[in-house]
């Protein structure tokens, strides 16, 4: 404690000095993306278009919603790779619940989401039960979901599901359609799409469970120092365990929505979708040592890479260059963070 400080003060300095890092983080990742914004925009006419818009909205969903999930992970001291295959698992159950068991869309997708929630819980009980290492745990999880998913669905597309099951995906809200002279619908407004408003709703109540509930300050807590929150007081595994089940819960909505989007399932959906995940938290200034991490800043890692993405497409860049120039971006803001970690 630096002399002259009461234990108090040097408390609430010390929250300040963490708040001030947060915003650092999430206002050089927003400095980022608006960069990439006015490159984008002088390299093609077509990147600010509405449509392009809605577009680069849904394509980040995938990543923020499972990006949501691995901050949390991540801001525990842990690590979740096991969300792309819970995402598949979780997509053809809920497929299979409609086409096999016949059972309405809405119930068949939370049949899905409890399946990733119990992926989840199985994750968090490995680690914290077994004491196996949470690379290692959430590998074996990663392995087993997509070998179930591939094996339920004899490794073949759902599909044959119904317009109601694509509404989740495909859906929008304020949309607005003309029928013309010619009797053709003419658009005059696309509609926010339902997966963007749902991807807003969601960040919206984990960075207030994150930042403003007992729960989330435990959550902060574990990842800073485990033994010492332990010896607080706080419920260590039981935090731990709850941050996996609610990574699972998101994989198995992301599922779900990309799914609804394709309007059919594919057990082979969601293949390295668990390092844009925790690209995306670290971009926005998550450390993978623990303890430090916010919600807005995943989100704005998200936006980073779909727009990264989406730009260099509208720009005639190839797949395969677009993985090296994300690639570079993720070991670039790893070693940052490495360096923060030092100092």
């Amino acid at each position: 404690m630096p002399a002259g400080l009461t234990p108090p003060v040097a408390a609430a300095r010390s929250r300040l000095s963490d708040r001030q890092k947060d915003l650092i983080q999430t206002f050089a990742a927003l400095g980022s993306l608006v960069a990439l914004v006015a490159a984008f925009s002088l390299t093609s006419p077509a990147f600010l278009s509405l449509g392009n818009g809605m577009s680069i909205g849904l394509q980040v969903t995938s990543i923020a919603l499972l990006g949501i999930g691995a901050t949390v992970v991540i801001v525990a001291g842990g690590i979740d790779l096991s969300v792309g295959s819970v995402l598949a698992l979780a997509g053809v159950v809920a497929a299979l619940c409609v086409k096999e068991l016949g059972l309405a869309v809405p119930l068949a997708m939370l049949a899905g989401i409890g399946v990733g929630g119990v992926c989840g819980l199985v994750n968090g009980l490995v680690v914290t039960r077994l004491k196996l290492p949470p690379f290692i745990a959430t590998l074996g999880m990663m392995l087993i979901a997509r070998g179930l998913a591939l094996q339920i669905t004899g490794a073949r597309a759902v599909s044959g599901l119904g317009e109601s099951f694509g509404e989740l995906g495909n859906g929008a809200l304020l949309r607005l359609v003309r029928v013309g002279d010619d009797g053709f619908p003419e658009v005059l407004f696309p509609g926010i799409p339902y997966p963007v408003l749902l991807m807003a709703g969601l960040a919206l109540a984990v960075a207030f469970l994150l930042r403003r509930s007992v729960i989330g300050r435990h959550v902060y807590a574990v990842g800073s120092n485990a033994e010492a929150a332990r010896l607080s007081g706080v419920a260590v595994d039981r935090v731990v365990t709850l941050t996996y089940v609610l990574s699972g819960l998101l994989a198995g909505l992301t599922g779900c929505v990309l799914m609804s989007r394709l309007v059919t399932a594919q057990p082979n959906e969601g293949v390295m979708y668990e390092l844009d995940a925790i690209a995306s938290a670290v971009i926005g200034g998550t450390s993978l040592a623990g303890g430090v991490g916010t919600i807005s800043g995943t989100v704005i890692g998200a936006f980073v890479i779909g727009i990264l993405r989406n730009g260099l497409n509208m720009n005639g860049v190839s797949a395969f260059t677009q993985q090296i120039v994300i690639g570079l971006v993720i070991l670039l803001t790893v070693w940052i963070d490495q360096l923060r970690n030092r100092r």
